[in-house]
């Protein structure tokens, strides 16, 4: 069975864009698949969300089946559910996917999976998913999961209709996985703060500048999703050593994007532009 090092701890970004599909010249470099990405963590395959960039995480897995790996979802927005029925090892016999989430409105994963993340839009067929899948109910919010050695905490973030967010720790190294969550005008989220602390990156929903987030003539207030410099505000707070940019709003081009790049670099050395394909390492390989 296809497994990670069981050494290694990195971050693969799969699909880094909000809201909705961006392909096109101007995205090239960065990407337009939406919110995806995987955690290979000391043996196990973690895998967040499932945008459009999970169609390309099961192309790279392909070639080494049989393939086990636990799946987690924030929320069931359709930016973060599209790649699901395009998700190729779904559907090949002898794999197994163990999904963790907390279903909307007091159903079971199981039925809500079915039901509505393979829905009736799906040009899929749900019955045509051969792998084996097991559901994880977890409650909105709080939770502890553990996976050999490896912990997991949640905690809820400030979206519509809810999120979760999900920090990963394993032989004292931590990652925070935070899309989809608005910052408070007068505080920092306690929650995203305790999740963030002293991780060594912090993976942030920064869809809009300050400057976009308060545009007078089209204000995103109340749309869920924060600013980079936002982000920048919680690393320092938190002591997280890196800040990886992430759910690029769809406008923002390659060029829109390197010049963001050099602005959060400049005010925070830890930070980067997270793009399609980027591998980060939490701890470097033994």
């Amino acid at each position: 069975m296809e497994t990670s090092s069981s050494s290694e701890f990195v971050v693969q970004f799969w699909g880094v864009r909000g809201s909705v599909p961006a392909p096109g010249k101007d995205t090239v470099r960065y990407g337009g698949n939406t919110s995806c990405i995987e955690m290979r963590v000391g043996g196990r395959r973690l895998i967040f969300d499932g945008g459009t960039g999970l169609r390309m995480l099961g192309k790279s897995l392909q070639p080494n089946l049989p393939i086990e790996a636990d799946w987690f979802f924030t929320h069931y927005h359709w930016d973060h559910i599209q790649g699901v029925p395009f998700f190729s090892p779904a559907f090949i016999p002898g794999n197994t996917f163990h999904i963790h989430g907390a279903a909307p409105g007091g159903l079971l994963l199981e039925q809500h999976f079915s039901e509505h993340v393979l829905h009736l839009n799906s040009p899929v067929p749900s019955h045509k998913v051969k792998a084996n899948l097991t559901f994880d109910d977890l409650k909105f919010g709080k939770n502890i999961i553990t996976l050999d050695d490896i912990t997991i905490e949640t905690a809820p973030l400030n979206h519509p209709n809810g999120a979760m967010g999900y920090r990963v720790t394993w032989q004292g190294h931590s990652a925070f996985y935070c899309t989809d969550t608005e910052h408070f005008s007068d505080r920092l989220d306690e929650n995203v703060l305790h999740l963030a602390r002293d991780a060594e990156v912090i993976i942030y929903d920064a869809m809009y500048t300050d400057k976009e987030y308060h545009n007078p003539k089209s204000p995103k207030v109340g749309w869920g999703h924060s600013t980079w410099e936002e982000g920048v505000k919680v690393a320092k707070a938190a002591g997280t050593k890196h800040l990886a940019i992430f759910h690029h709003e769809p406008n923002h081009t390659d060029d829109f994007l390197d010049q963001l790049a050099v602005e959060v670099k400049d005010t925070f050395e830890g930070g980067f532009i997270a793009r399609e394909g980027m591998i980060f390492s939490v701890m470097p390989e033994k």
